[in-house]
């Protein structure tokens, strides 16, 4: 069997997973074979590890606090003869995929950005590495070994925290000219008209249809002042028959499913699998979502699967360790372009 670890770096936890793909041809005693996985052939987690991400104290602990946990799961491995091949990790922010570098993040991980994370893993774990962003190796696990499984193309919609996703298809995700891709939050809503949005800009779904959005939209409008989170929202509606609670919860559930629509129409996915803490909010949420997508989408599309995604939090995880063997393994793993997601001819 072939293994390799998976790191998911976010703004409150770092997880660590050791990885091993089921759809591997097999490795013989001399370790692990990349060449021999088949990325369609699905993978598992089977050993995990995790701790709060030290995101206050700065680049240096973050990156310290990754190499403890993950020196504590490679250990593991080793002990019990699994031949770990590298290192795949998703982190919050913007990612360079040809260097492996935080090229922005959100002040929430403070100095985080200009990290050079895939050079410091490196030397530090004694492994190769290959770093993407973590909504991106959420999508990819899921592609490969979720909700997505068996799909030519998948769009991935994260609602949560704030409103993420990306677009894979071919098992490649497409990260964009920057590695800007999958920003959903900040395509705008009619919905949201007039509110400010934390990137400076204005009436974007984010405000409307995230969970920190819920939950201030809902006191803003008049309900329970006590309410802090979309947990207390959803709470409220089910529990209480808040008329309050339900109109915020229709009105985000309709936006976020308003702007699935015009993506569908735009990228004609074959299908659309939604994560993140707002996808197990239950029906109530779901019905809005479905509703607000079945307005926009145009009628050739309509039919397009949309469906909660399975893995949690092992997707980012298997995601991550999916992006470092198509990368370790491709003869054009290093092009700029191949780390961007996109397609590279290359002459014979």
């Amino acid at each position: 069997m072939t293994f390799v670890l998976g790191v998911d770096i976010g703004g409150t936890k770092i997880a660590v997973g050791l990885v091993e793909f089921t759809g591997a041809a097999g490795a013989d005693s001399a370790g692990a074979d990349l060449a021999g996985i088949d990325l369609a052939g699905g993978a598992r987690v089977v050993a995990r590890a995790s701790s709060p991400t030290p995101a206050a104290l700065g680049s240096a602990a973050i990156v310290a606090e990754v190499v403890r946990v993950a020196s504590g799961l490679l250990a593991e491995a080793r002990r019990a003869g699994h031949p770990v091949a590298g290192c795949g990790v998703g982190s919050a922010g913007v990612i360079d995929r040809a260097t492996g570098t935080v090229v922005s993040a959100t002040s929430s991980l403070t100095g985080w950005a200009g990290t050079p994370l895939a050079a410091v893993l490196e030397d530090r774990l004694e492994l190769p590495v290959t770093v993407l962003n973590d909504v991106h190796a959420h999508a990819l696990g899921e592609a490969l070994a979720g909700a997505g499984r068996g799909c030519p193309s998948m769009m991935m919609i994260a609602a949560g925290t704030g409103i993420g996703g990306a677009f894979v298809t071919d098992g490649l995700v497409w990260a964009g000219a920057t590695g800007l891709s999958g920003h959903f939050g900040h395509l705008p809503a009619a919905e949201a008209a007039g509110l400010p949005c934390t990137c400076g800009r204005e009436g974007h779904l984010e405000v409307i249809a995230s969970g920190p959005a819920i939950a201030e939209r809902y006191r803003a409008a008049g309900g329970d002042p006590v309410v802090t989170d979309a947990r207390g929202v959803f709470a409220r509606a089910s529990g209480a028959a808040d008329p309050i609670a339900e109109r915020t919860i229709e009105t985000a559930g309709y936006a976020l499913g308003r702007a699935i629509g015009g993506l569908v129409n735009s990228l004609d996915p074959h299908a659309v699998v939604v994560g993140g803490g707002l996808s197990d909010a239950g029906e109530f949420w779901w019905s809005a979502v479905r509703r607000g997508a079945a307005a926009e989408l145009m009628p050739s599309v309509a039919g397009c699967p949309l469906v909660p995604a399975q893995l949690g939090a092992d997707a980012a995880l298997i995601g991550a360790a999916a992006a470092f063997v198509r990368r370790a393994r491709s003869p054009a793993g290093d092009h700029p372009a191949a780390a961007l997601g996109h397609r590279v001819v290359t002459s014979s």
